[in-house]
């Protein structure tokens, strides 16, 4: 059996593929008509196996039906961040050696100046509007026939990384080659297909930004397997409780940030909820403190499961709420690859040991143009590592302790910030914080608190403070005790709910509370 539209267009054309809680929905037969379409204006545009197209799309059915588009050419497709600056949209498209580059018109102020800047692209295409120098998209697929190329050939995603700790970088792999897919899935479906257990009864709601590599590859897997993806333009939480609802919703994606909204709302509106389809609610993409998960897990039930990966694809592990009570705050144990903790001189480890999660038995990803830095990420053995540390237990359940890059050297001392954070969380009245190294004369660096107070935090903020340091003092040792902490309203995030710790290395602004 074949995983793509086009098997499920002949199978069950009418059924839908996509629906978005705009009311706009696509069948099978239209998904995989237009994907045919995209692939015939790649090939028109002169673009050959092997090449890039970038996109700067919403959140829209025509970002689907690109992809697989260009996997049917044998093209690498590149989703641009909606969230980006002009300088950011150009750099991407620019490094990526994008030849072809698609723009939703509501973005003009970042994609106006990539026709004129980028030169060495075969074209510019827009929807939703006109914009100079560029083609009407809508209309360029029109003219296109809804029939297969003659040339087809496996294509794949170039996702980039998120830039939150510098410029995005783009993650490469070889195109898989017919034989490779000739009865499989995609490789951008096939492991969320097989670990998750995608099928064509699946109907799984997308909550997060499908230019983020979580969120498109689940809404690929899911037109892949045959389902229905219900997909959220933009996150609001009172209206995906309403989603998983009325279209009985059986899995669904999430980041922590999202369940920190969903506790949020009042008591009666999370009292009334009630969801029997829904089986499985998947999170990753940032560290969840246990506090929170609990509260999660007793308001929906054991359905929650949290999986470890990232952009780069080189492993993933995965815990359901069974194993997370019994081990909390592990991230499960590995089901895609083999894990390993190194040292610093690339020494493996034994259980329990803490050092650089790597991870070896996946086909290696390079950095787009950049083997200084895949080098940063590739061990003397060749495993490789999406940048974090943490240890593995004797009956292989994976610990995060921190990011290499978001390490804080305080005093010839190594401080996780993530350690840190969580502790913190357990204090009922913080509903969620971020710790941050900065500089310091005397200690090289000092680690730095910013804190979100609990809706059920009452009083004023000095006597806050006061109650905030005396639970620093009873969970932290003096080495991790904050000497400065900030109360802010909110915490800078992403789009896919990565806390952006670069934003909170500048200068606190003028008013926010401080101790």
């Amino acid at each position: 059996m074949r995983f793509d539209p086009r098997h499920w267009a002949r199978e069950e054309a009418d059924k839908p593929a996509l629906v978005f809680d705009t009311g706009e929905s696509l069948s099978y037969g239209g998904l995989d008509a237009l994907a045919d379409r995209f692939a015939q204006l790649f090939r028109a545009h002169g673009l050959t196996p092997g090449d890039h197209v970038a996109a700067m799309l919403h959140n829209d059915p025509r970002l689907i039906a690109a992809v697989w588009g260009a996997y049917r050419a044998g093209v690498y497709f590149t989703p641009v961040a909606t969230t980006f600056s002009a300088a950011e949209c150009a750099h991407v498209v620019r490094n990526c050696t994008a030849r072809l580059f698609l723009a939703d018109d509501r973005f003009a102020e970042a994609v106006a100046g990539i026709p004129a800047g980028i030169p060495a692209l075969n074209g510019c295409l827009v929807t939703g509007g006109a914009l100079p120098r560029f083609e009407d998209l809508d209309a360029a697929l029109a003219r296109q026939p809804a029939t297969p190329i003659a040339d087809e050939t496996p294509g794949a995603l170039m996702m980039y990384s998120s830039g939150t700790t510098g410029a995005p970088k783009g993650i490469w792999r070889p195109l898989p080659t017919r034989d490779e897919i000739a009865e499989a899935p995609p490789p951008f479906a096939a492991d969320l297909i097989d670990i998750f257990d995608w099928h064509r009864e699946t109907r799984y709601l997308s909550t997060q930004p499908l230019y983020h590599a979580a969120g498109l590859r689940f809404a690929l897997a899911t037109t892949a397997a045959g389902g229905t993806a219900h997909v959220m333009r933009k996150f609001e939480a009172g209206a995906a409780l309403d989603l998983l609802v009325r279209h009985r919703i059986t899995a669904s994606q999430w980041v922590p940030a999202m369940f920190r909204r969903l506790l949020d709302l009042p008591e009666a509106e999370r009292a009334a909820f009630a969801a029997p389809d829904h089986l499985r609610a998947i999170h990753g993409a940032a560290p969840i403190s246990p506090t929170m998960k609990r509260e999660m897990i007793d308001w929906w039930g054991p359905i929650l499961i949290e999986y470890y990966s990232g952009t780069e694809g080189v492993g993933l592990s995965l815990i359901d709420s069974h194993d997370w009570l019994r081990h909390p705050g592990s991230v499960g144990r590995v089901v895609k690859g083999v894990g390993h903790v190194l040292d610093g001189d690339g020494t493996e480890l034994p259980p329990g040991e803490t050092g650089a999660i790597h991870f070896s038995g996946i086909t290696p990803f390079a950095y787009f143009g950049d083997p200084e830095k895949t080098a940063t990420r590739t061990s003397p053995q060749g495993y490789q590592s999406f940048g974090d540390i943490g240890r593995i237990d004797a009956d292989g359940f994976m610990y995060l302790t921190d990011r290499m890059d978001d390490m804080i050297i305080s005093g010839g001392v190594n401080l996780y910030p993530q350690e840190i954070e969580k502790a913190l969380e357990e204090m009922p009245e913080v509903a969620e914080c971020a710790v941050v190294g900065r500089k310091d004369a005397r200690f090289g660096e000092r680690p730095v608190g910013f804190v979100v107070r609990s809706p059920r935090s009452e009083g004023p903020e000095e006597a806050f403070l006061d109650r905030f340091h005396a639970f620093c003092r009873q969970r932290l040792g003096a080495t991790k005790q904050l000497r400065e902490v900030h109360l802010v309203a909110s915490l800078p995030r992403s789009n896919a709910g990565k806390l952006l710790r670069k934003e909170l290395k500048e200068p606190v602004p003028a008013g926010e509370g401080t101790a």
